[in-house]
């Protein structure tokens, strides 16, 4: 891959000073907190989606592996089928309970 790629350049079409670098986006995702620093709200949502119910839960801190790994963790306990979108995990049916009752067991003491 080259260094000066054309669709990392931010906001620069052409420049006529021969030391000129451009700019590249940085990716910064922000490193995973400990489970028991954890935040993460669950609750049950059902707008938008067609009268089915989904169990959402937000407020996790950290890279987006780990967000997917615990994500696939909770379907599978829970033996349904979801997704991971936008830094929130979407869990099919009414499983709040249980899931929270799986995250405390994980280490995730500050769910609610």
């Amino acid at each position: 891959m080259k260094s000066n790629d054309w669709k990392d350049r931010l906001n620069i079409v052409y420049s006529t000073n021969p030391d000129f670098q451009y700019e590249q986006e940085e990716d910064d995702a922000p490193e995973s907190i400990d489970k028991k620093q954890q935040k993460l709200r669950v609750c049950i949502e059902k707008k938008g989606r067609g009268g089915k119910t989904v169990t959402l839960i937000n407020g996790f801190i950290g890279q987006e592996e780990d967000l997917k790994e615990l994500g696939k963790l909770l379907k599978s306990k829970c033996g349904v089928g979801g997704s991971v979108k936008d830094g929130a995990i979407l869990i099919q049916g009414d499983f709040k309970s249980r899931i929270i009752e799986i995250l405390k067991a994980e280490g995730y003491t500050q769910t609610k």
